[in-house]
């Protein structure tokens, strides 16, 4: 939690979400708790294959929340969920790895990520968060509105009112709740969302909600603001690049154009096109490189050495946003609204 939380509220839109979602783990993971991740004493260790609902599920209602409780502006909780969306969206790394497997993390890589696009990370928090949106608004839009993951929460979290006693649970029960509250195969669901590799990032939530996922050549006031305030510039969804202040690249997208280049995480940019390194700088640069045919020249440094490398890049600056898409229902519109 940032020391300035509250009184610098105007300057982490970003961070606002955290409240919501530790103060979701208060019924998702510390009443109600995963059969594996309960012990009895610290001789047994814990297992994390419930993460995706531990977490998942909580990061779902913790930006829900953030926007029902007015934290959030509607805008700005779309633009978390475009900028979350596109990462997952591009990250190859879901080609071989699932999202089941990074259940292990916490335990084989705690907090220590490197080329997280190709290796994921903690992807059950996110990718779970886009899966928990797609069972949202399916049981929406099979029960016709009648019905929720709310519903689902009260179910599964609204019990022994008062008890201090943690009630753990495991899949099969998550399947029969949901089964309660609308009938489906979401088991096989489920399933195929957090086993099987090779497969596009869940997005069917967004569309089902009402929301296309585009990119255009303009930054968002949102996601503006959480480049100052984490301190660094994201061209990942153009040249595939984070960059921060110094230049130093801090992720590089794997297979991404940059990556192709040869550009790699550690690595500090000295000059582009033969001036000194800034953010406005480079994406001038990747701006007069649309459309063209001539590559942006970097110089690089990595320890003592440096080097030039010229990015053959032309299709522009792009920042993701979600557009209404008027052929279905605004679903997404009604999952982040305030409740009575």
């Amino acid at each position: 939690m940032y020391p300035d939380y509250f009184i610098g509220w105007g300057r982490t839109p970003y961070f606002r979400h955290v409240v919501p979602h530790e103060y979701t783990h208060s019924w998702n993971g510390k009443f109600r708790r995963p059969e594996d991740l309960w012990t009895p004493n610290y001789n047994v260790p814990m297992r994390n294959t419930l993460l995706w609902v531990y977490e998942g599920q909580t990061q779902y209602w913790g930006q829900v929340l953030t926007a029902r409780s007015g934290l959030w502006t509607k805008q700005q909780a779309l633009d978390e969920w475009a900028r979350f969306a596109a990462f997952y969206a591009v990250a190859p790394g879901r080609n071989w790895r699932s999202v089941q497997d990074t259940t292990n993390d916490a335990i084989i890589n705690p907090r220590r990520p490197q080329w997280i696009t190709w290796q994921r990370f903690e992807d059950y928090y996110y990718d779970g968060q886009l899966i928990w949106l797609e069972a949202d608004t399916l049981i929406r839009e099979l029960s016709q509105n009648q019905r929720s993951l709310d519903d689902f929460a009260h179910a599964f979290f609204d019990m022994n009112n008062g008890s201090l006693t943690p009630i753990t649970y495991n899949f099969e029960d998550v399947i029969s709740t949901l089964n309660n509250v609308q009938p489906y195969d979401w088991s096989t669901f489920l399933r195929a969302r957090l086993s099987d590799v090779g497969k596009p990032a869940p997005l069917d939530g967004l569309h089902r909600g009402g929301y296309r996922l585009i990119y255009t050549d303009e930054q968002g006031d949102y996601q503006s603001a959480t480049e100052v305030n984490r301190g660094y510039t994201d061209f990942i969804f153009s040249i595939g690049v984070r960059v921060d202040k110094s230049g130093l690249l801090t992720n590089v997208r794997w297979g991404g154009p940059g990556f192709n280049a040869g550009l790699a995480e550690g690595v500090q940019i000295i000059s582009v096109n033969g001036i000194a390194y800034d953010a406005d700088v480079l994406k001038d640069a990747i701006r007069w490189a649309k459309g063209g045919d001539t590559p942006i020249e970097l110089i690089l440094k990595s320890g003592n050495r440096f080097s030039i490398v010229h990015l053959d890049y032309h299709d522009g600056l792009r920042y993701p946003h979600l557009e209404r898409d008027l052929s279905q229902p605004g679903r997404l519109d009604d999952i982040l609204a305030a409740k009575e």
